[in-house]
């Protein structure tokens, strides 16, 4: 029979994707066969005519997993699924889904990874929270959360709480985005004090800023903006976010390098000066991408030099605001493209978590 580990977390974006990649990279040296699946996907893309969660076509990407990728995403939480589920409107057997998906992905595998959604409780709208899902397909749970000592420990509490109750294991705790500064102090103590409360720590892991950063790959595709020029740049990141509503001179007073220049397309001056700045090798800052504002295409000039030096550059209908707006609501998950990003993730889980413990914690 195949092992299994269900990964879940404590709160939203507490890295399980992260953790689910690391792991897999790292257990293939014991495991030859890995099996992947996400019972309930909420964020899906349209793949082989069904939706499937995002975060299934990415592992299958990166991993070559060999399992039907609507087997690894049985269920993708669409608008409206919910009401539909409370007003008795769906008479579909969800349980009966996910298991079968998930039987056909063990026969084939040695070792299945299960990616929850969420906190424990996540899903018991519809009578199918992680806490249930795991129990349903006799999992042992692996919990991430992040940060801090007490926060980490409180939550992990919690959702323990609800695992136990549907009398679920958990199996050992991986502490994420732990400050670089404070990093041997917090393993110490919320290793010391997670142990005190009889589980098991596997990890601690730092806080890598650049994961949390957004590509502008992702920006374009995520607000749906077009391409002007830059292809080739698409996938570099950006760290801080510039409305250039202002005179140049000021304008560049707060250029930092991986800056994102939002500015409306007839301000060319603007857009010329940063250009000028970027190219400029005695200078540290770089442009990691230029969204122009208003549906606004630059004047020829302009155009140019972007193309020139080969600077993703998209162009947005919306004003100047909205769009700044819409690329700090913008959520960071990783991509098959972004390769330093999860080189960086798969170095991380080898060091800072103990996979023997993990292998243990299967047997």
């Amino acid at each position: 029979m195949a092992k299994r580990i269900f990964i879940a977390a404590t709160m939203q974006n507490d890295g399980k994707t992260t953790a689910c990649l690391g792991l897999i990279a790292a257990l293939k040296k014991k495991f030859t066969r890995i099996g992947f699946i996400k019972p309930i996907g909420q964020r899906y893309l349209i793949e082989q005519g069904y939706k499937v969660d995002e975060d299934s076509v990415l592992i299958e990407e990166i991993f070559g997993i060999k399992c039907n990728i609507k087997d690894m995403s049985p269920i993708a939480i669409e608008k409206g699924f919910t009401e539909r589920y409370i007003e008795n409107e769906d008479n579909e057997d969800y349980p009966k889904k996910i298991q079968e998906a998930f039987d056909r992905i063990a026969a084939d595998n040695d070792l299945v990874i299960i990616e929850g959604t969420g906190h424990a409780g996540v899903g018991s709208v519809c009578d199918l929270s992680n806490s249930r899902v795991a129990k349903l397909l006799g999992a042992r749970v692996v919990l991430i959360s992040s940060g801090g000592i007490g926060k980490p420990i409180d939550e992990v509490m919690l959702n323990k709480a609800l695992f136990d109750k549907d009398g679920v294991e958990v199996a050992g705790v991986i502490v994420n985005k732990v400050l670089p500064e404070k990093y041997e102090k917090i393993n110490r103590i919320v290793r010391m004090g997670l142990e005190k409360k009889g589980l098991n720590v596997l990890g601690v892991l730092p806080y890598q800023k650049i994961l949390g950063l957004p590509t502008i790959r992702e920006i374009k595709e995520e607000i749906r903006l077009e391409l002007l020029c830059g292809e080739d740049s698409l996938d570099v990141p950006g760290e801080r976010i510039l409305v250039g509503a202002m005179t140049v001179r000021a304008a560049l007073q707060h250029f930092r390098h991986r800056t994102i220049l939002i500015t409306p397309g007839d301000r060319g001056d603007i857009v010329r000066a940063f250009i000028r700045v970027h190219l400029d090798k005695k200078i540290p800052k770089r442009l990691s991408g230029v969204i122009l504002s208003g549906g606004i295409i630059p004047d020829m000039r302009t155009k140019k030099m972007l193309k020139g030096a080969g600077i993703a550059t998209l162009i947005s209908e919306d004003d100047t605001y909205a769009v700044a707006s819409k690329v700090n609501s913008v959520v960071v998950k990783i991509k098959p493209q972004d390769k330093d990003k999860i080189r960086l993730i798969v170095d991380m889980i080898e060091k800072y978590v103990d996979i023997g413990k993990v292998i243990a914690s299967l047997l």
